[in-house]
């Protein structure tokens, strides 16, 4: 069972960096969805990550897992497949709610089959297809980002738009899930949660470098992109909020970079007293600190690199229903 971000971590999916890639294709979902912001093609690197990476970045989730399994969580990881992405982000591709587990319709094309290298860890899985066809993506996208990448043609989001809170979803809608994707979630959730949408705050792409849920009533959000509570839908415009100081930027590899700073605020929640931080974000952890959060300062040096930080690398299979 698992409803929200911060109960009692019980069981956990942590990714592996191995064969990670950007495909040498770049088709039109890559393209709109990932890189509408490089003007010219020509300027996306592509092909297998630079070893020193995949080494690095799978030495850092090691000390991530070695961490989670200290604070007696059953910590399990994809099998090392020859993938056509990579299985770094667990969190991307499925969404768990309570007895709900849905292999989302992702809209990049190579990711459509991600799950399956973890498949073996979930509970009962549905898998709900995206099946690609050129009217989902719109190519105005390119250059402009108050131009979201996605149409309405087809449902299609990832499962890292989301992040839970009972019996309350919040749903972006962003370059990597549209307004029909949050209207089959709310049909595959039915009566069991309610799915509200965060709109015109962020394109580029995920919820979890904009709004993190730290235990009921309380949440982390990144002011660069939410102003105000009103910018929040109800009922989360009554919780208490930490605004994000301006985060610690840790590098990235050269040439060689798929997330802005913000993603260093990409915290996970062993409970609700209790997170994983990237080691330099100091003024986030002494903010996190004066709410009674406490702070394990972990190595993640390729977060920015891989694009993922702790939320993104793993899918938290079971808490406890608090």
């Amino acid at each position: 069972m698992n409803t929200n971000e911060w109960g009692q971590l019980r069981k956990v999916i942590v990714g592996v960096a191995d064969n990670a890639k950007i495909p040498n294709d770049i088709d039109i979902s890559l393209r709109c969805v990932n890189f509408a912001d490089k003007h010219d093609e020509t300027e996306i690197i592509k092909g297998l990550y630079p070893q020193q990476v995949v080494d690095e970045a799978n030495e850092d989730l090691e000390t991530f897992t070695n961490f989670l399994k200290g604070q007696g969580v059953d910590v399990v990881r994809p099998d090392k497949t020859d993938c056509a992405y990579y299985n770094y982000c667990p969190r991307d591709s499925v969404f768990i709610h309570g007895e709900l587990t849905l292999a989302t319709p992702m809209p990049i094309r190579a990711r459509k089959g991600e799950w399956k290298a973890f498949e073996k860890h979930l509970n009962n899985p549905i898998q709900v297809p995206c099946y690609h066809e050129s009217g989902l993506y719109n190519t105005n996208c390119v250059g402009n980002k108050d131009i979201l990448a996605l149409t309405e043609f087809e449902p299609a989001f990832d499962a890292a738009n989301i992040i839970r809170a009972n019996d309350d979803v919040l749903y972006l809608v962003s370059n990597s899930g549209n307004k029909l994707g949050s209207v089959l979630l709310q049909e595959a959730l039915g009566n069991t949660a309610k799915v509200h949408l965060l709109e015109d705050v962020y394109s580029y792409m995920h919820i979890d470098s904009t709004v993190a849920f730290l235990r009921e009533g309380l949440l982390l959000a990144n002011p660069s992109r939410i102003k105000s509570k009103d910018d929040l839908p109800e009922p989360f415009r009554s919780w208490d909020i930490i605004w994000c100081p301006e985060p610690v930027d840790i590098g990235h590899y050269p040439k060689w970079c798929n997330a802005s700073t913000w993603i260093n605020m990409n915290l996970f929640s062993v409970n609700s007293k209790l997170v994983a931080l990237e080691e330099n974000q100091v003024p986030l952890r002494k903010a996190l600190e004066a709410q009674g959060i406490d702070c394990a300062m972990l190595p993640m040096r390729h977060q920015r690199t891989l694009g993922g930080g702790f939320h993104c690398v793993t899918l938290d299979v079971e808490r406890d229903v608090v």
